[in-house]
């Protein structure tokens, strides 16, 4: 089994659950650096994986595949915060510390790094567990691959993907496609919204399909049935930018052989510099004490 971690989901998870008065002797905050270590010590103490990576995101850039489609892709997000931004780093050195292969690029989101590990692990004959509770990352799972909420304990396998979304696996992205997506600022086809966007895909196996036959759409039995084809035609511009944005992509630049997926031992002087710096006391050495020792 391959471990995939999608880095953002854990940062921005203890960036907002542990309180930003946890500060480094500088009076940084290090509430995401703690909590992020701690996860990653938890995951690998209870499970010791073989092969795991972890992605990150860069800054979104000018040179973001997605961003040279739309420019308007994510642009009603916030940018991080410079505290936050500074934790992100540190975050990526104690990931490396802990002997995890570790990979960010500024063209490729961390959902296209992990959908090219994938594949290439998969290409080894390994299958594939990623860590995440983005929905995105759904599309990326073939039969005996797992998309896990590690702190919820929540595992969705391919098998189970029609049930918590509606859509196979494989149509996540068409899916997202046609309801757009509000949080990446996808615009998709107004009118459609995922109850309709599912039935559409329940009868059609793509977004290829449905626009191949849209004479045939009027006759099915959906809500307002006779109004989708000219609501589709007049959205095909929007529904083709967005499927471009819904799709992860599988040439990003990862790591060429698998085994360099392989743990590493912790590096216990290094990680000791990284919690002295941010003012961290002695469970997390601990913990990565533990991890060598095993």
């Amino acid at each position: 089994m391959v471990y995939l971690i999608d880095a953002s989901v854990f940062v921005f998870r203890a960036w907002y659950s542990i309180p930003a008065d946890m500060t480094d002797p500088e009076h940084n905050p290090v509430n995401a650096l703690y909590g992020f270590s701690r996860f990653l010590g938890d995951f690998l103490e209870e499970l010791r994986p073989e092969r795991v990576a972890v992605a990150f995101d860069e800054n979104r850039s000018a040179s973001c595949v997605r961003t040279a489609i739309y420019p308007a892709y994510k642009a009603n997000r916030e940018p991080a915060p410079p505290e936050l931004k500074l934790q992100f780093a540190r975050c990526r050195a104690v990931a490396r510390a802990l002997g995890l292969a570790d990979c960010a690029d500024s063209a490729f989101e961390a959902d296209d790094l992990i959908a090219t590990l994938a594949a290439r692990a998969r290409a080894a004959g390994h299958r594939v567990t990623i860590l995440s509770r983005d929905k995105d990352l759904a599309q990326v799972l073939q039969p005996g691959d797992v998309l896990w909420d590690y702190p919820s304990g929540r595992r969705i396998g391919y098998e189970d993907v029609p049930a918590v979304y509606g859509v196979r696996a494989e149509q996540i992205a068409d899916f997202l496609a046609l309801t757009g997506d509000a949080v990446d600022n996808i615009r998709g086809v107004r009118g459609i919204g995922p109850k309709t966007a599912a039935a559409l895909l329940g009868h059609f196996a793509s977004i290829d399909a449905l626009y191949a036959n849209l004479d045939a759409v009027a006759r099915l039995k959906i809500r307002a049935a006779p109004a989708l084809p000219e609501k589709l035609r007049h959205h095909r511009r929007d529904v083709d930018v967005a499927l471009q944005l819904t799709r992860v992509r599988y040439d990003a630049p990862v790591f060429d052989d698998p085994d360099a997926l392989l743990r590493r031992p912790p590096d216990l002087a290094g990680l000791g510099g990284l919690y002295d710096v941010a003012g961290f006391g002695e469970a997390l050495r601990r913990q990565a004490r533990r991890l060598v020792q095993a």
